[in-house]
């Protein structure tokens, strides 16, 4: 059990399922954002009553795609802006031996 205890806190565990689980959360408020917001103006924008989801180009249709990579886009920033705002990237040390 000491072995298991160790392993936990040399490895950063605790810190990763914290991290997981805020991941979950700003994923969903992101998602939430993207559609709930971004889509109808930039719907509104293109003239697409049903929002970003309609928009298509002949026939394929672009605009979940859009939504998605708008999403990833704003969880990156997030997720980037976090990690450099906190100097998280300054406590990652390899362990030595």
């Amino acid at each position: 059990m000491e072995g298991f205890i160790t392993f936990i806190r040399e490895q950063g565990v605790i810190g990763l399922a914290v991290g997981f689980i805020l991941g979950g959360a700003v994923s969903k408020l992101v998602a939430s954002l993207v559609e709930d917001i971004i889509n109808p103006i930039i719907g509104l924008i293109f003239g697409s009553s049903s929002g970003l989801a309609a928009m298509s180009i002949g026939v394929v249709n672009l605009g979940a795609f859009v939504a998605v990579l708008i999403d990833f886009i704003i969880i990156a920033a997030v997720v980037y802006y976090i990690f450099k705002g906190l100097g998280l990237d300054k406590l990652d040390v390899k362990k030595e031996g």
